[in-house]
């Protein structure tokens, strides 16, 4: 059930209900294209109509911050108890296609990053199957790449596939490769880098009342600083004049259009 947050789609989720849609889809070998957006992706989506038209493409999209769960409940009267957020996604996803059987694939971040998260989801979930492991090229994908890269994940056997290529990147990859593969692709964000040990997330108090944000600015002020200081309050200027119908909040249509460049 979609509810539209100045202008984005988002679904009114939970952990279970989230993990049930996807691994249906990775039973039934169809396409699904899955995100976890806080503040900074439901405002890229906002400020570029284009990536929200893509955003509203995405069959799952789940309230990953505290401020999208509570812009859902206020707007919307959705009684959502708890957010679904990417990193705790991601592990509810991978502790159900481990008791499944369900192999997958990781896609994105860096070698080093991915190293230690095979590592530590071997360590940690053995009956795991990882298929394969690819890291990003950080670059635009070259003509023909994306038909390559697909063939390798099916190839694999994956049926699920995992995307940390960081917001908006990882969503206009996930657009760009749902039409090609049979299965689910998450966007999960930070999810590797903090399953892998890289990233430490911030004390559970922090993320209960909405104060993530804060944990993560302090660890990374000088890539984050704009993203929390600038478009935080903004997303709240926005959602107080779509609560008080000052301010039309037309979700922009849908698009099935793949993107002519996209980051792989």
């Amino acid at each position: 059930m979609k509810r539209n947050v100045l202008g984005v789609l988002v679904d009114v989720t939970s952990y279970a209900g989230a993990v049930d849609d996807i691994l249906a889809a990775a039973r039934e070998r169809r396409p699904f294209a899955v995100t976890a957006l806080a503040v900074h992706g439901v405002m890229t989506g906002v400020l570029d109509r284009e990536h929200g038209a893509r955003l509203n493409s995405f069959d799952l999209v789940t309230p990953d911050g505290q401020p999208v769960r509570w812009a859902l409940n206020v707007l919307h009267h959705a009684a959502l108890t708890d957010r679904v957020c990417g990193p705790t996604l991601t592990l509810h996803v991978l502790r159900a296609a481990a008791d499944e059987g369900l192999p997958v694939y990781l896609y994105g971040s860096t070698e080093q990053t991915l190293d230690r998260l095979v590592l530590n989801l071997q360590n940690t979930l053995p009956a795991l199957k990882i298929a394969g492991h690819e890291a990003s090229r950080f670059r635009a994908a070259r003509p023909g790449e994306d038909v390559e890269l697909a063939a390798r994940i099916i190839a694999s056997g994956a049926r699920i596939v995992l995307v940390g290529l960081g917001c908006p990147r990882q969503e206009v990859f996930v657009h760009a490769m749902r039409p090609l593969l049979p299965m689910p692709l998450l966007a999960v964000g930070a999810a590797f880098d903090f399953h892998a040990g890289i990233l430490r997330r911030p004390p559970v108090w922090m993320q209960k009342h909405g104060l993530e944000w804060l944990g993560r600015l302090a660890l990374e002020p000088g890539r984050l600083w704009r993203r929390y200081l600038v478009l935080n309050p903004y997303y709240l200027a926005l959602l107080a004049a779509q609560w008080a119908r000052l301010r039309p909040a037309d979700p922009p249509p849908s698009t099935t259009d793949r993107p002519t460049e996209f980051p792989v």
